[in-house]
């Protein structure tokens, strides 16, 4: 088990360099881009069926009505549509429309294109290996916060 000293220095280490991606990131805004809450419902929508507004924010973890304004966003964007369920009536269920399937595959939004331009340079190969392998250990500890 870690000792309390090491994961001290890694909390402090995440929240100064996460914190400074993020700010970076946001001060160089990209036009039409989807946000990351956008990006990732499509996401979980194109890999999910059909799925409610409240399933969806269940799964992304975000109040239903934070996510009826996400929904509402990529809907008038055309990514996705509501449609009544055939089996309950009373149930709108959400599914991913053609544009947004290529949206998803297409995969590369105008943000991760900025971080590729930004890790093209100045990083040795064995450096980008450490982010590719700490990458999926940020979103598990994203998930384990409330």
């Amino acid at each position: 088990m870690p000792s309390d000293e090491l994961i001290d220095r890694a909390a402090d280490a995440l929240v100064d360099n996460v914190h400074r991606l993020a700010r970076r990131l946001r001060q160089r805004p990209l036009s039409g881009e989807l946000t990351t809450t956008e990006a990732s419902a499509l996401t979980r929508l194109a890999g999910d069926a059909s799925l409610t507004v409240a399933d969806l924010a269940r799964a992304e973890q975000v109040r239903p009505q934070s996510m009826g304004a996400v929904v509402d966003s990529l809907e008038g964007r055309g990514l996705l549509k509501r449609q009544r369920d055939r089996a309950d009536g009373r149930r709108v269920l959400l599914t991913v429309t053609r544009a947004g399937r290529e949206t998803v595959v297409r995969g590369r939004t105008p943000r991760a294109e900025q971080l590729a331009a930004g890790l093209s340079s100045g990083f040795t190969e064995e450096e980008l290996e450490q982010i590719v392998a700490v990458a999926p250990l940020l979103g598990r500890l994203a998930g384990r916060l409330d």
